[in-house]
C-alpha cells in the first residue's frame, strides 16, 4: 500500500525532533506489523488548502500509479486561518470551498481519508481554526470521506501547550505529534486500511 500525505507543516512535522511527525508515526507502527506500507510525506510549510488543491493530483499521480493499492490523506486550515494584513489568508468559505473540490476529487480516484486541522500556540488562531474544524466536518460526512477532528483533543492539552511554546510558538515536538498519532492509530477508518 502506498499512502500519500498531503497538507501544510503539522502533516511535516515541523519542530519533530525525530523528523516522523505522525505520518512517520503511523507508517512506521504498520510496518512493525508487518504491513508493506510506503510513505509519502506531501506535507509543506506554509500551504494553504488552495495550494494543497492546485497541487495534489499531480504529486498523488506520480507516486501511486494505477496498478498499486494507493491511498490519500489530507489535513489542512491552519494556514488558512493564518493573519495577514489583518485577514485570514484564506477565507473561511473559499477554505470550505476548497475543502470540497478537492475532497470530491480525491474520493472519486482513491480512498481518501481527512484529519481536521489541529490547534496552535495562538488563542486568536484557534478561534478560526477552531470554527473551520467544525465546519470540515459536515462537508467529509456529506461526501462520505471519514474525518477526525483533532482540534478539540488538542486544546489545553499541556504536553501540545508546552512543547509549541518551548518551539516557535506553534508547532510541536515528538510528544505533540505522538498525540495525533495516537488519535489516528485507534480512529477505525485508519485500523481499517492497516489491519
Amino acid at each position: 500500500m502506498r499512502i500519500c500525505f498531503f497538507g501544510d507543516s503539522f502533516v511535516n512535522g515541523t519542530g519533530d525532533d525525530d523528523c516522523l511527525g505522525w505520518p512517520g508515526r503511523l507508517c512506521a507502527e504498520a510496518r512493525s506489523r508487518g504491513r508493506d506500507v510506503t510513505m509519502y510525506n506531501l506535507g509543506i510549510r506554509r500551504n494553504t488548502s488552495g495550494d494543497i488543491a492546485g497541487r495534489w493530483e499531480g504529486e498523488a499521480a506520480a507516486r501511486l500509479p494505477p496498478e498499486h493499492d494507493g491511498r490519500l490523506v489530507f489535513s489542512f486550515g491552519v494556514n488558512d486561518c493564518v493573519l495577514e494584513d489583518g485577514r485570514p489568508r484564506v477565507p473561511e468559505e473559499q477554505s470550505l470551498a476548497n475543502a470540497r473540490t478537492l475532497l470530491t476529487r480525491a474520493r472519486a480516484t482513491r480512498p481518501t481519508l481527512m484529519i481536521g486541522p489541529p490547534c496552535t500556540g495562538e488563542a486568536s488562531m484557534n478561534e478560526r481554526v477552531g470554527r473551520l474544524s467544525d465546519r470540515l466536518g459536515p462537508i467529509c460526512q456529506e461526501l462520505s470521506v471519514p474525518f477526525l477532528p483533532i482540534f478539540p483533543r488538542l486544546t489545553g492539552v499541556e504536553v501540545w501547550r508546552d512543547e509549541a511554546r518551548r518551539g516557535d510558538g506553534i508547532h510541536p515536538n515528538r510528544g505533540g505529534y505522538a498525540l495525533i498519532y495516537d488519535a489516528i492509530l485507534h480512529w477505525q477508518p485508519w485500523r481499517e486500511w492497516v489491519v
